[in-house]
């Protein structure tokens, strides 16, 4: 459990911060989601922790819309009791995370990767929630098709639906600001 738990953690971590956009946010949802593992599913076999670790991870940050949204329906109702209260909307910007793979050989060839991966990053996070859920899982986890579906709690034909609709507003983002991936 501990292995496996090591291993998803960054990835966990990104997923998260793409849905929440607050680090930390997505490190207590990235916590919590751990814990609803070992506590309840930490007697599985392996080769079913990562399907269910998904399942409980986007569970846990559609938990927190839900839980937001009560918060600002009380946070509004009692914001028109008091005239002149401002909300106060901070959203920290996504945090980077370097790769040591492959590392270029010149400063501009860094420069000109993090300014890619901070491009695409950008992209993935502006997608809605289901295609963003979708795209990750399928290119990023290398989930196929069926435990996608299994891990979204829906349809194989709704994967590829949000699949190919969030390859499509990736690519037309990307290629607006001149980036082209092979």
């Amino acid at each position: 459990m501990s292995r496996f738990l090591s291993e998803v953690e960054r990835r966990a971590y990104k997923q998260a911060l793409f849905a929440v956009r607050d680090e930390h946010v997505a490190l207590d949802i990235v916590q919590d989601a751990m814990i609803k593992l070992a506590e309840k599913y930490g007697n599985k076999p392996p080769e079913e922790l990562p399907l269910l670790f998904q399942r409980i991870l986007q569970n846990t940050i559609r938990d927190h819309y839900r839980r937001q949204k009560v918060r600002q329906t009380w946070v509004t109702l009692f914001s028109a009791l008091k005239p002149g209260s401002e909300q106060d909307d901070d959203s920290d910007p996504l945090e980077h995370l370097e790769s040591g793979e492959n590392s270029p050989e010149t400063p501009e060839r860094i420069i000109e990767q993090n300014q890619t991966i901070d491009a695409i990053e950008s992209a993935i996070s502006r997608l809605p929630a289901r295609q963003r859920e979708a795209f990750l899982l399928r290119y990023w986890e290398g989930y196929d098709t069926a435990e996608t579906a299994l891990a979204m709690g829906c349809t194989e034909g709704s994967v590829k639906t949000h699949c190919s609709r969030a390859v499509q507003a990736l690519a037309h983002t990307l290629k607006s600001k001149g980036i082209t991936l092979t």
